[in-house]
This record gives structure tokens, sequence and C-alpha cells, in this order.
């Protein structure tokens, strides 16, 4: 057999794969969103809606809005504290040290912890009774002694942040050492030899070199964001009321709890679009020919 043929039949298997677990489902999906698709009822699918489903969630939905704007909020502010954070760490630990290892192992622990594992130990860590996080910022922030952080909309927004954070940070601080190796240290050194401070060095030289990698991780950071539902399952079930419900758990909650399937990918599909348009620029920077 020709080396030619080979390669194609070998990468047949992943590609069935592929297609069986996420290509036919997204196009399954697509076709029920232009349906009534009630699992409460026979037939299923039912009556053939066109776009009804679409404009529904636009015009007549809150809910909807409101899942998209915790959504857009939650990306906003993981994306830029998990990188802030990240990239903090990353300088403090790319110099190496006898340390290094053993503290780029202990980074390794949250990352390798399941989203679902994350909610569980924040939410016994901030339960009023005998919570560590709860005690701890009881002590900082006297005001918040007497606070249930979960039954309270603005803390129970911060709480599926920090749980967030917490477990992405130790990986994208992995993934910035690598980015800072990669920076010429010669152009470190001449710039200290003519005296700029740290700050100017970070500013003009590394910073400028480090952004294709920093771009890669606000990107596949942003994904992970926007697309995030253990947690938040784990951590809120969405509450208090909605004020932590972002659009996966929206579109869980409307297709298990109340049946409605074809509205549920009809919103499943609006959240796909900008999750592709990320998708495009994150293959852009990775696999992009210098």
């Amino acid at each position: 057999m020709r080396d030619q043929t080979l390669k194609y039949l070998l990468v047949v298997p992943a590609v069935l794969v592929v297609f069986a677990t996420a290509v036919w489902p997204l196009i399954e999906s697509l076709r029920f969103s232009f349906y009534q698709g009630r699992t409460d009822r026979g037939d299923f699918p039912q009556n053939w809606l066109g776009f009804e489903n679409y404009t529904w969630a636009f015009l007549y939905e809150p809910a909807f809005w409101n899942s998209v704007w915790v959504t857009g909020l939650y990306t906003v502010i993981t994306v830029a504290l998990t990188t802030l954070f990240a990239l903090g760490l990353a300088m403090l630990l790319a110099p190496g040290g006898k340390l290094r290892s053993g503290v780029q192992t202990l980074l390794i622990l949250p990352f390798a912890m399941s989203p679902a594992l994350i909610g569980v130990s924040f939410r016994f860590m901030f339960n009023p009774e005998f919570g560590l996080f709860d005690a701890f910022f009881g002590v900082v922030f006297p005001p918040l002694a007497d606070v249930s952080w979960l039954a309270d909309p603005d803390l129970a927004f911060a709480v599926i942040v920090m749980a967030d954070v917490w477990g992405w940070i130790p990986f994208l601080t992995l993934v910035l050492i690598g980015g800072l190796a990669s920076v010429p240290q010669d152009t470190i050194e001449a710039a200290q030899v003519d005296g700029a401070s740290g700050w100017r060095v970070f500013k003009d030289v590394t910073l400028p070199q480090l952004m294709p990698v920093l771009a890669v991780v606000i990107i596949l950071k942003a994904i992970f964001s926007l697309k995030t539902f253990d947690q938040v399952f784990m951590l809120t079930n969405g509450g208090p009321g909605t004020a932590t419900q972002t659009l996966s758990h929206y579109i869980y909650i409307t297709s298990t709890r109340y049946g409605q399937v074809g509205y549920a990918a009809s919103v499943a599909w609006l959240m796909v679009i900008p999750m592709m348009v990320l998708t495009y620029f994150y293959a852009k920077f990775v696999f992009k020919k210098d």
C-alpha cells in the first residue's frame, strides 16, 4: 500500500469519531432549532416553526438576555483576571530557581481537577457554617462575617468567578512560562545595558514579543468561559434566582426541565456563532505560517 493512501486510512477512524460526536450532533441540533421540539408531547419533533424559536429568544424572552448578560460579564472578568494573574506568576517563575519545578508541579494540581469537583469544593469552602473561605473572608472583611455568599446574587457571582480563575491560572501560567522562554534574552540584556528599567523592559521588549502567546491564551480562555457549565451547576445551579445563570445552564434547564428542545437548540446555536468566531481566530494564531 502506498504511503499516500496509508496516511489517509489512518486518519479515517479519528474523522469518523469527530463526525459522530461533534458534527452530527451539531447538524441535528440545527434541524431541531427550526421545530417546536417539545419532549412532553409525542411525534417529536412537532411543527416546523422556521426562525420562530430564534425570534422568540431575541424579542420575548428576558431570561435569554439575562443569561447573555451573565455569560458576557463572566467571560470578560474571568478572562481578564486569569490572564493578569497568570502573567504575573509566569514573570515570577520564568527566571527559574530551586523551587521552580516544585511550584510548577503544585500549579498543575488545580488544573487536573474537574470543573465539577472544583464547584463542589468551593461550595463546601463557602458554606456559612463550616466553610474555610467563608470564615477567612469574615475575618478579613467583618461586614461579610454573617453573610451567606451563595444566597447573595453579587457574592454568588463572585464565587463562581473565583472558582474559575483559581482553576485556570495554573494552566495559563505554564503556557506563558513557555512563551517567556521563547523571548530572546539578548534583546532584554541589550535594553538593560541601555539603562531601561524593569518596567520599560517588560513593556517595550518582553510584552510585544509575548503578544502572540497572550492572544492564544485570551482566545482559548474566552472559549472555555463562554461554554462554562459544570462549576455553575455544582456551585449555584444558576441561582439565587437567575443571578448566575450562564447560557449553557439556561440551555440545559430549558431542554431538561421544561422539555423545550427546539427552543434550547436555537439558543445553543446562538452561542455557537461567537464560539466559531473565536475558534477561527484561535486556529489562525496557532496554525499560522511564519
